[in-house]
C-alpha cells in the first residue's frame, strides 16, 4: 500500500503543470472571467469592453471582459477614415515594447489551447525549412486580412474569413446556449467555411506544435516586430555562446536564433544552455531567477563533441538529442 501512494505522488509530481502552465490557464481564465455570461449566453458589455487584453481572445465570446487587440485593429482603421485609431496603436505598441512574443507564450488563451492538444500521443511533424517558409504566411495574412480589407472595403478580413478563436469562442460560445439556438437558422456558408478552418487548426495542432502561432496569426507577426525592444522575454550573451544549436534544437517554433521574430519567449531554451548564455531581459526587475537553470555544480558533458564543434548544424544537434533520449528510455 505504502509502495502504491508512493506511485501516486510520484506521477502527480511528474505531472504538475509547470510555472508558464499556471499562468497560462490564469491569462485565459482572467481574459474569460464573465462565467455569467456562459450561463444567459450574452456578451458581456461593462467598462471593461473598451480595454484590449494582450492575447488572442474573442469579443464576442460570452465569458470575454475585454477586447482583442486584433479585431479592435481592423475595426479602428475601418472607422480610420473618420478618427485617427491612437489608442489601438498605442496599446499594441505598449504590449510589444514590453512584453512582445511573450505574450504569445505566456498570456494568450489560442496558444495554451494549441499546446495541450500536442500533449496527444500522435507521430508529430517536426519543424523544418518548409515549415519556416510557411511561418511568413502570417505576415501576408497580417497585410492582406487586417490592413488592406479594413482600409480599403471596411471589412474585418481576418476576424470575418478565418479567425478560430472567433468561431470557437463566438460562435460556438454563443451556439452551445439554449437561449441562443434561433441564431442557427441565419447561419450560412461563411459559418460553414469558419468552422472548417477552425476543425483544420485543432486536428493541425495536435500533429504540428502552435500551428496556429506559426503560421496564421497576426497578432503573433505584430508582436514578433517587437522582439529586440521587448523588456521581458529571453535574451542571448553572445559572448558566452558556444554556438552548440542545443537552444535551437530543442525549440519546436521556426526560430534562427534565440530571441528572434518567431520566437515566444517560453524559456525552454534556458534550461539546455550549456554555457548559460541565454537568460531572461529584465529579470532583476520582475522575475527572480529562472528555476530551469542548471545548478552551478552540474557536471556539463558534450553530445559526442558537438559542443566543440561550431560547424555543428541543427539537424545533427536534434539527431543526437533524440538518440540519447532512445538510449535513456
Amino acid at each position: 500500500m505504502k509502495n502504491f501512494f508512493k506511485k501516486i505522488g510520484l506521477w502527480f509530481k511528474n505531472h504538475a503543470p509547470t510555472k508558464r502552465r499556471i499562468i497560462q490557464l490564469y491569462a485565459a481564465l482572467l481574459s474569460n472571467a464573465n462565467i455569467k455570461g456562459f450561463f444567459n449566453g450574452q456578451i458581456y458589455q461593462g467598462a471593461t469592453k473598451n480595454l484590449c487584453v494582450p492575447g488572442l481572445n474573442c469579443y464576442s465570446c460570452p465569458g470575454a471582459i475585454g477586447a482583442c487587440p486584433l479585431g479592435s485593429l481592423q475595426n479602428a482603421l475601418i472607422e480610420s477614415k473618420t478618427r485617427t485609431p491612437s489608442y489601438i496603436f498605442g496599446i499594441i505598441i505598449l504590449f510589444g515594447l514590453l512584453l512582445g512574443r511573450t505574450i504569445c507564450g505566456f498570456l494568450c488563451p489560442v496558444g495554451l489551447g494549441q499546446e495541450l492538444l500536442y500533449k496527444i500521443k500522435t507521430p508529430k511533424l517536426k519543424k523544418s525549412k518548409a515549415t519556416r517558409v510557411l511561418s511568413y504566411f502570417k505576415y501576408v495574412l497580417l497585410i492582406a486580412l487586417v490592413v488592406i480589407l479594413p482600409l480599403s472595403f471596411a471589412i474585418p478580413g481576418f476576424c470575418e474569413y478565418i479567425c478560430p478563436a472567433g468561431t470557437f469562442e463566438g460562435g460556438l460560445g454563443l451556439l452551445s446556449n439554449v437561449k441562443n439556438q434561433t441564431l442557427l437558422a441565419v447561419l450560412g456558408p461563411l459559418f460553414t467555411w469558419k468552422f472548417a478552418v477552425l476543425v483544420a487548426v485543432i486536428v493541425g495542432s495536435i500533429f504540428i506544435y502552435r500551428v496556429f502561432c506559426r503560421f496564421l496569426c497576426p497578432l503573433g507577426a505584430l508582436y514578433g516586430f517587437f522582439c529586440k525592444l521587448a523588456l521581458i522575454g529571453v535574451k542571448l550573451d553572445k559572448n558566452k555562446c558556444t554556438d552548440c544549436g542545443l537552444c535551437i534544437g530543442v525549440c519546436k517554433m521556426d526560430v534562427k536564433k534565440v530571441g528572434d521574430h518567431e520566437c515566444i519567449h517560453c524559456g525552454e531554451c534556458i534550461s539546455v544552455c550549456p554555457a548559460k548564455a541565454i537568460s531572461w531581459k529584465g529579470s532583476s526587475l520582475f522575475v527572480r531567477k529562472n528555476d530551469a537553470d542548471m545548478p552551478a555544480n552540474t557536471e556539463i558533458k558534450p553530445l559526442n563533441g558537438m559542443l566543440k564543434r561550431k560547424e555543428t548544424t541543427t539537424e545533427e544537434v536534434a539527431q543526437t538529442l533524440n538518440t540519447e533520449v532512445k538510449e535513456n528510455e
